[in-house]
């Protein structure tokens, strides 16, 4: 389309309607990205809509552009909705601007996209420094023939007898068998006492044994779990248990290739991809200190270059495109270990720092237990307690929120005691919220709230124009429920709406800097409220239930929630207990808070039968999942018909801005 801006001109409706596209694709680049956008031609443009992050390949992309002239330069950031074209001259940008501009485009996932073009001056990227894999790692590229590879794939038959011992049905996002030994899910580890008949399979021997003389591996594995990954799962960050196995970790990858995420503790990531029959070798400080993991996603940012097979994702975003995730087979040996581990890495090792490795749900079911004990029936309890700490509004929410049209429909999903309701009146917001008594909280503060479940949302799809969701994501105990709730919140939005998202990060330093929530450390008995008042967490969490007050809340010692399954006894959930004011050392932790005052007084207490409690102030324990640098923007990515519009870091909180495609 190309628009003539020469005054007195009369423009059509669809032409007026592509000028406010255009102006507001403008406007967002400038308030979320710094992008500036120029009012003369120049070599430069700026394509909204069209970047990595919207599900756009460099190839497609490409194709479009280069139908009106040679492309100089294709600037494709990671994880971002939009993209830079550099041109050799202005002519040739003229004429890409002229007719690219409002064309729809078809992304990998088949859906139709409008492209949005402005002139910039230049096109500008922060570049990261070079990486390196972290210490201990090996990645082997072609470890295995294709005709080893398709031998491996056919031995595996998932359709057996589900009761034959070496197959794995509790795992619903993926299909396991184990080998040697069962791996326990519950406690991340072996019984070494009870190996499963058979060993390994006899296909695997040779194998080993060409990498024991390769001197890829010094000792020949004895145990073997086989993961098969649909397009779109993944697992979550994670060491393998130091007192189970020895230092050895490796995984061969077969059957489609897959980038894995691996994280220092200080917050160094590194992104490797692992190529199709690659070998990885997990050894030392990768092996010990580092997590890794797969982040659930149906594309993943790689390297346009056809040389590149595999290793560190870089950040050249001259060089980077899409890559569509297929069915991906692991073979991941290990050998148990006889003797207690003696590792360099106490902070991290289950032995020598005697903590239990946290035991998470295996199952929806137990996944809505642990978070109608560790979070519904807490903040019912805690309702009265937790609003009075939560009066002073976030500045960044406060500024989405105005900056939204006047008369938008706006909904805040998980509202707690409704501080971000009032804040702008010329919207027109509902609360809702999971807890009943801070439900009651906005209801006497006049405000419009219901009670409802946050991946069960009582609303029309495309009913509002915006939605907020502070400090709800976190509160769910898996990531297919984590997903869930950011695919409701995507539902909700009309086609271009928007919804601004805040979870709590793992990161609490972060460029050199505490987080608010670090920096009001308090010692002394006085300021213990001001201490669990975790300023950082904004708003209301999903789901949580008293654990007693006896505990002390600054402990880091596990806390065991029974999880009750019909026909069975009650199965023991570990979660460590956070220490507060302190950085985190588990994505997954049960913080503690304390409530102030009598009870026996508070009519959001007496329902629950606490009415008389001895205990002054009673510990509580809420349950989080503290996310990583990274992983929200990937759960969202999961969901398909959204656009990244932004992503920050903000006190202690990982934040997006959503839009709706």
């Amino acid at each position: 389309m190309n628009i003539n801006h020469n005054g007195g001109l009369k423009l059509n409706k669809m032409e007026k309607k592509f000028l406010r596209k255009q102006s507001k694709a403008r406007h967002v680049l400038l308030k979320h990205e710094g992008i500036q956008a120029v009012s003369y031609p120049t070599q430069s443009l700026v394509i909204a809509n069209g970047g990595l992050g919207n599900g756009v390949s460099r190839k497609q992309l490409l194709l479009a552009l280069e139908k009106c002239g040679p492309v100089e330069a294709l600037l494709m950031p990671p994880n971002k909705p939009y993209a830079f074209v550099i041109y050799k001259t202005v002519e040739e940008s003229k004429k890409t601007y002229a007719t690219l501009n409002g064309k729809e485009i078809i992304d990998d996932l088949g859906q139709k996209i409008i492209l949005y073009l402005n002139f910039v001056e230049q096109a500008q990227w922060k570049k990261l420094g070079l990486q390196a894999l972290p210490p201990g790692l090996l990645v082997v590229e072609e470890s295995v023939s294709s005709e080893d590879e398709k031998m491996l794939l056919e031995s595996v038959n998932w359709t057996e007898d589900t009761g034959n011992q070496n197959f794995q049905k509790s795992l619903k996002h993926r299909r396991v068998k184990h080998f040697g030994y069962e791996f326990h899910y519950e406690n991340n580890t072996v019984d070494k006492d009870k190996p499963l008949p058979g060993g390994l399979p006899d296909i695997c021997n040779s194998i080993l044994e060409k990498w024991l003389k390769e001197g890829y591996i010094k000792h020949k594995p004895d145990q073997l779990t086989i993961n098969q990954y649909e397009p779109g799962h993944g697992i979550p960050a994670h060491i393998d248990t130091h007192s189970a196995f020895e230092d050895e970790i490796i995984s061969l990858s077969l059957g489609s290739e897959i980038v894995m995420d691996f994280k220092h503790p200080e917050g160094d990531t590194v992104q490797v991809m692992l190529p199709r029959r690659s070998l990885l070798v997990m050894t030392g400080e990768s092996r010990y200190l580092w997590t890794h993991g797969i982040t659930p996603r149906k594309f993943d940012t790689v390297p346009a270059s056809e040389q590149f097979k595999g290793g560190i994702i870089t950040s050249d975003i001259g060089d980077l495109t899409l890559s569509k995730r297929g069915i991906r087979t692991s073979f991941t040996f290990r050998k148990v270990r006889r003797v207690p581990c003696n590792c360099s890495y106490s902070s991290v090792c289950d032995r020598q720092g005697k903590t239990t490795p946290p035991c998470l749900p295996e199952s929806s079911k137990e996944a809505w237990q642990l978070e109608r004990e560790h979070v519904h029936r807490v903040y019912d309890l805690i309702a009265r307690h937790f609003s009075s700490t939560r009066h002073s509004p976030w500045p960044r929410i406060v500024e989405f929120l105005k900056a939204l049209p006047s008369g938008s429909v706006v909904a805040d999903i998980g509202c707690g005691n409704g501080k971000y309701l009032g804040i702008n009146k010329d919207l027109y917001m509902v609360g809702c919220d999971r807890s009943q008594n801070l439900v009651d909280i906005c209801r006497e503060r006049q405000f419009q709230a219901l009670v409802c479940d946050a991946l069960s949302l009582p609303f029309r799809s495309g009913s509002f124009d915006a939605c907020i969701s502070i400090a709800v994501i976190h509160h769910f105990s898996t990531v297919e429920r984590r997903v869930a709730a950011l695919q409701e919140l995507a539902r909700l939005l009309r086609p271009g709406g928007q919804a601004l998202i805040y979870v709590w990060a793992m990161e609490q330093e972060y460029k050199n800097q505490k987080s608010s929530y670090l920096k009001g450390s308090k010692t002394s008995h006085e300021d213990e409220e001001e201490i669990n008042s975790d300023t950082s967490t904004e708003g209301l969490p999903v789901n949580h239930m008293p654990d007693g007050g006896s505990e002390d809340p600054g402990s880091s010692v596990p806390s065991a929630v029974n999880i009750k399954e019909e026909g069975c006894n009650p199965r023991k959930v570990e979660l460590p207990v956070h220490t507060n004011r302190t950085c985190f050392h588990s994505q997954d932790v049960l913080v503690p808070w304390h409530l102030k005052g009598n009870p026996g007084k508070d009519k959001t207490v007496e329902p629950f039968g606490l009415a008389g409690c001895p205990d002054p102030s009673p510990v509580f324990h809420r349950y989080y999942h503290v996310f990583c640098d990274g992983e929200l923007e990937a759960s969202c990515q999961a969901l398909g018909d959204v656009s990244i519009l932004k992503s920050y870091y903000d006190q202690g909180n990982w934040c997006v801005v959503l839009q709706k495609l």
